[in-house]
């Protein structure tokens, strides 16, 4: 098995099987492991492993949990009056589930705020169109006069949702969805929206930070509740 270092950390490569290391015995930086596939049981596991893929083009597959770890709380979402005001007046219709592949792939050519570039590959996008066919990545939309305007994506397992990317075309558009979304996950008794590492967007919404091992025993909880596995088009 090869490896890299970081700094003091061993990197190791993973290999065919579907196990990672230990997150709780990474660096804060996060990086745990490297290769790989992007088969859906491997993402799945990762997920449920407090894991992500995250990596340019030119890399090879990079697998992270970081320390610490930006995490939404749904009923801590902050609706300052602005929105309050967009939300009720500016026309906005929030759907989910109704278009997947238009939402991530929008999501791979506009850049999300506080990152430069994009990182979805076309790799990527198919890995999560094929867990969007399996029941497990979801699609929340904004849409302003039958057009795609915004929103997001990301992965329901048990009762955490890990959000992955968003966009907006239209001012606001992706807090709509946002705030949507914390609405539904406060009324399914969600536990958290992970939304992995620290953005000025994301804190402004109400995410804060949490040291890793809490994420991860928070995690294991949230695992431990039944899934909700299938379209969410209904719940619009």
């Amino acid at each position: 098995m090869s490896s890299i270092y970081d700094d003091d950390f061993y990197i190791p490569e993973i290999g065919k099987s579907h196990i990672f290391p230990n997150p709780r015995e990474g660096s804060d930086e996060g990086l745990l492991a490297y290769g790989g596939d992007l088969n859906p049981n491997r993402l799945l596991k990762a997920y449920r492993s407090g894991i992500f893929p995250w990596f340019s083009p030119d890399d090879p597959i990079l697998w992270w949990s970081p320390n610490p770890r930006l995490v939404l709380y749904p009923d801590e979402f902050k609706e300052s009056k602005s929105l309050r005001r967009v939300i009720k007046n500016r026309g906005y219709v929030v759907k989910f589930d109704t278009n997947f592949e238009s939402v991530i792939d929008y999501c791979s050519k506009v850049p999300r705020e506080g990152q430069e570039g994009t990182w979805l590959t076309e790799e990527m996008k198919d890995a999560y169109m094929e867990l969007h066919k399996m029941g497990f990545a979801h699609s929340v939309e904004t849409y302003f006069e039958d057009e795609l305007v915004g929103g997001f994506y990301g992965i329901s397992i048990g009762k955490a949702f890990f959000g992955e990317s968003m966009f907006a075309l239209m001012p606001d558009a992706s807090k709509v969805a946002l705030r949507k979304l914390s609405t539904l996950c406060v009324e399914k008794c969600y536990d958290f929206i992970d939304c992995q590492v620290e953005t000025p967007h994301l804190v402004s919404l109400g995410a804060r930070l949490i040291e890793r091992n809490q994420f991860l025993d928070e995690l294991d909880e949230a695992l431990a509740k039944p899934s909700d596995i299938g379209s969410w088009n209904e719940w619009t």
